[in-house]
């Protein structure tokens, strides 16, 4: 039977999903970011065991497309006996996706610390936590807040991977509605506006950051 939808109708269920992708987006960049700095610090640690663990953990990620990872988590965790849903495997995935390039990034930030820095703050006898802690990491952060934002356009953009394994995101929500109303173009370009509206600013801050802290420099 086919259901009469008004562009409003269309709109409607698509602000709803945004909320969906908007939600995802916030929870796999701030899980990944907690993830991601405890790889950074195994990283830059002195223990060889652990960085080469979180080298090859990072290429995983880095070298292996998203859609592939998230079959992985969701299907893998089906077969081995344990029920995820969709909202759970999308979170997961992008977690770890999200968690693997920032680490590099954040790994990038701390090695445009000048050497002089170690030096300097090693001659005021620092332990290595103090060194990180006082000198090196409030450097290194101001260097990592313009790739840091110019990335979460990145997790925003990789929610849309998460409609393969049904979760009902913009991506999903508008093939869905494509199909209902057989108005494709109306809905898929009111899909991109949104994910537009939702890059697009993140887009703007980001090199307002990269030219504000440029300067600074």
């Amino acid at each position: 039977m086919f259901v009469q939808f008004s562009t409003w109708d269309i709109v409607r269920n698509l602000l709803d999903a945004g909320k969906w992708t908007l939600a995802l987006s916030l929870i796999a960049f701030v899980l990944g970011g907690i993830v991601g700095l405890a790889i950074l610090f195994a990283r830059i640690a002195s223990n060889r065991v652990l960085q080469a663990a979180t080298k090859a953990y990072i290429e995983v990620f880095q070298g292996t497309p998203l859609l592939m990872q998230l079959f992985i988590v969701f299907f893998g965790l089906s077969l081995a006996g344990i029920d995820v849903s969709p909202w759970l495997a999308a979170a997961a995935g992008l977690t770890l996706f999200t968690s693997a390039y920032l680490a590099e990034i954040w790994r990038g930030c701390v090695e445009a610390v000048p050497k002089g820095q170690w030096e300097a703050s090693a001659t005021l006898a620092l332990t290595y936590p103090q060194q990180m802690r006082h000198v090196i990491l409030p450097q290194a952060l101001r260097i990592a807040i313009a790739p840091t934002v110019g990335f979460s356009v990145q997790v925003v953009k990789g929610t849309a991977v998460t409609s393969i394994i049904g979760f009902a995101e913009l991506t999903k929500t508008g093939s869905m509605l494509a199909n209902a109303t057989f108005e494709p173009f109306l809905v898929f370009g009111l899909v991109a506006a949104g994910y537009f509206a939702l890059c697009y600013p993140l887009s703007l801050y980001a090199k307002s950051l990269e030219r504000k802290f440029h300067v600074a420099r």
